[in-house]
């Protein structure tokens, strides 16, 4: 009785896909948090005749055969990577990206980390940081008498005073782009790290090599549908419901058998 097995394993792949949509409504409030979407495969499948296979009694060839699938296993659970909406704040320090690219940030590990959060902060010492703490690389230290912090979309950063007519610049913010954004490993806390199947980060101004530019005083919103996983989280409890019936009727042919005299 296979269809116990390939319904056990709808179920589970129902379960996951639910999993991934909580996940997403769990997040729909997280700074440019990217929303998730499951991806299923078919199992292998048992031959009992092969396609192609030449029928012994008149030498035809069976066009079809019968193959028997086996279930449904867990493919991908890939990130769409659409840009949210732009929320203002009025922030100095809140900074969008609009378009492609991530900020850089340095991890206690010495590894540099990708972030699309661009909520960022003034350390004890003056560092910009993430609200983890990150520095933000190139590491940029604001003087504790600067008035107001100003970002242009290119990433530089000037300091105003109130002793002095023209700004300071600090330096200026880089942003990282990655062949297949799909391929970073995301750690949370907002963080990505660079993997083999993102491919190197390519670290360049705001602007240049296709990465988007900044904007000062907002920061990106979720790009989670609230509908749309509603929606997605019906049709994962149908699905789910199904594959028990499923099991469901094999018991109770797995009874009737049972039963024969």
């Amino acid at each position: 009785m296979r269809a116990l097995d390939i319904a056990a394993t709808g179920m589970s792949a129902q379960q996951l896909r639910v999993e991934v949509i909580s996940n997403n409504l769990a997040n729909m409030s997280t700074t440019a948090y990217n929303a998730r979407r499951a991806e299923f495969a078919d199992l292998h499948y048992q031959q009992l005749t092969r396609p192609g296979t030449v029928n012994a009694n008149d030498g035809t060839v069976i066009p079809t055969g019968v193959q028997i699938g086996l279930g449904v296993r867990p493919a991908a659970v890939s990130v769409d990577v659409a840009q949210g909406s732009l929320a203002r704040t009025g922030g100095d320090l809140d900074l969008a990206i609009d378009g492609s690219g991530y900020f850089e940030v340095t991890l206690p590990s010495g590894l540099s980390g990708y972030t699309r959060d661009g909520a960022l902060k003034r350390s004890a010492d003056g560092l910009v940081v993430t609200s983890d703490g990150y520095p933000v690389a190139p590491g940029i230290t604001i003087p504790d008498e600067a008035r107001t912090i100003s970002v242009n979309p290119a990433g530089e950063v000037y300091a105003y005073f109130n002793d002095r007519v023209e700004p300071e610049l600090l330096g200026q913010l880089t942003l990282a782009g990655f062949a297949n954004e799909k391929g970073l490993e995301a750690t949370g806390s907002n963080l990505f790290l660079e993997t083999t199947a993102s491919g190197p980060a390519t670290i360049a101004a705001p602007g240049e090599n296709g990465l988007g530019g900044l904007r000062q005083g907002y920061l990106e919103d979720s790009s989670v549908d609230p509908v749309r996983e509603i929606t997605e989280l019906i049709k994962a409890q149908r699905g789910y419901e199904l594959n028990a019936k499923v099991i469901s009727a094999a018991d109770q042919m797995l009874g009737a058998t049972t039963q024969v005299r």
